[in-house]
């Protein structure tokens, strides 16, 4: 639920709202609203400013998904591809990128600079399997990289997952979770 609020935004509204309130107040004297106002106002106004300063968007979807694989979705997809559909469709706070610590796990992020970036994901069936892909923007990290980390991202995403990884541009790599049927 609070991955879909932008808790930035809130706590620049309230903490704006209260600190204008203690200024009002103490510039009419009324010291009970002043120290509400100041005490609550000014440090939610500061946290605003510092979550919007790590905020990380939500990827956006790159087609919408159709009921048809919402229905595999609910039928087929394992707790991995769920949790990372959920995790990079939600504001995040204090990383660098979506997936950096798997990036850097399966040694796909030579630098936090060369990171390849998660820029949009589908929901699409492949074979009657649920497939999620992910589109990044890797212009650091080549075609052949990923390829070598298959059988190390099929352990990682695991299990019931066959990963393929494709490239649709010069420097675009869609990686492509596809639920199995193996146990």
């Amino acid at each position: 639920m609070f991955g879909k609020i932008r808790l930035s935004i809130l706590g620049l509204t309230l903490g704006g709202i209260l600190t204008t309130i203690g200024f009002v107040a103490y510039a009419n004297d009324n010291a009970t609203l002043n120290l509400a106002g100041f005490f609550y106002g000014i440090p939610l106004l500061l946290g605003g400013l510092a979550l919007k300063a790590s905020e990380l968007e939500p990827v956006p979807f790159s087609q919408p998904t159709t009921p048809e694989v919402l229905k595999l979705r609910s039928e087929q997809a394992t707790v991995t591809q769920n949790k990372i559909r959920k995790d990079i469709t939600r504001y995040c706070y204090g990383q660098e990128a979506h997936l950096d610590q798997a990036l850097k796990y399966l040694q796909l992020s030579p630098s936090d600079d060369e990171m390849p970036i998660v820029t949009g994901l589908r929901e699409t069936a492949t074979d009657g399997a649920y497939t999620l892909t992910l589109e990044f923007d890797s212009p650091f990290v080549p075609l052949e990289t990923w390829q070598t980390k298959l059988e190390k991202m099929t352990k990682y995403f695991g299990p019931n997952v066959d990963v393929q990884v494709a490239q649709t541009d010069e420097e675009k790599i869609e990686l492509s979770l596809i639920k199995t049927n193996s146990q």
